[in-house]
């Protein structure tokens, strides 16, 4: 997947996790897109550790894996958030 398909899909699974997870009023286009990328890269480790394949292409799989990486980390940062 080159760099366009990273940010189409960064920005997609950053928004939808951000929906998720409640934090769509404080995160902006940028954010979405960062949070996303990271959330495929953590989405694709949690998968592949469960013996799937991660991020596959430009599809609706690869979306879903980013998505669920997307709210594990916001979940995270969330937590943390409250806590401090």
């Amino acid at each position: 997947m080159g760099l366009l398909g990273w940010i189409i899909v960064g920005a997609l699974a950053g928004w939808i996790g951000s929906m998720i997870t409640g934090n769509s009023k404080q995160m902006g286009l940028l954010a979405n897109i960062v949070v996303g990328i990271i959330g495929a890269i953590i989405g694709g480790a949690v998968i592949n550790l469960l013996g799937g394949e991660g991020i596959t292409g430009f599809n609706l799989w690869s979306i879903l894996v980013a998505i669920l990486g997307s709210v594990i980390l916001l979940t995270i940062i969330n937590l943390i958030r409250r806590s401090a």
